[in-house]
């Protein structure tokens, strides 16, 4: 009989920067990977056929969101890069068992803060005050974890 290997979920996650530490989020999206097709032909080609050679790897931005604390270390690397920085990190986004071990985790290299939204505000509301920023980066690597599952 096959053992049963049941699927992770989504809400077990760290998020962390290598020089900024551990940062609590409460979503992350774009943890993605596309490729440019170069379709070529040569002339002296037998069949109208063409071929379809690997081109440049391109990596989505990283959108990261969480609620308002007194942390205010993502807005002031933000006003550093804003003021001619160029402060980028190396980071993970690490997905978490059941007992909070690392399962899996996504690398990320040279990133740095793109944009930054503060909170919609509204005197009615019931809602957490949520900033989201977007990360850019310039490569993203899976890895399992041994000891993780």
């Amino acid at each position: 009989m096959a053992t049963r290997i049941n699927p992770l979920r989504n809400f077990n996650f760290d998020v962390n920067f290598l020089g900024l530490g551990s940062i609590a989020f409460s979503e992350v999206s774009g943890i993605a990977v596309d490729g440019d097709v170069v379709e070529y032909r040569e002339g002296n080609e037998r069949f109208n056929n063409v071929r379809k050679l690997a081109g440049l790897r391109k990596y989505g931005n990283l959108t990261m969101r969480r609620g308002y604390t007194p942390d205010d270390r993502l807005w002031q690397w933000y006003a550093r890069i804003a003021n001619g920085a160029d402060e980028r990190y190396n980071g993970s986004i690490v997905l978490l068992n059941e007992a909070r071990r690392p399962v899996m985790r996504w690398n990320f290299v040279n990133a740095w803060i793109s944009k930054i939204d503060g909170p919609m505000l509204k005197a009615a509301g019931n809602e957490i005050a949520i900033e989201a920023m977007d990360v850019v980066h310039e490569g993203l690597t899976m890895e399992l974890e041994s000891q993780g599952a």
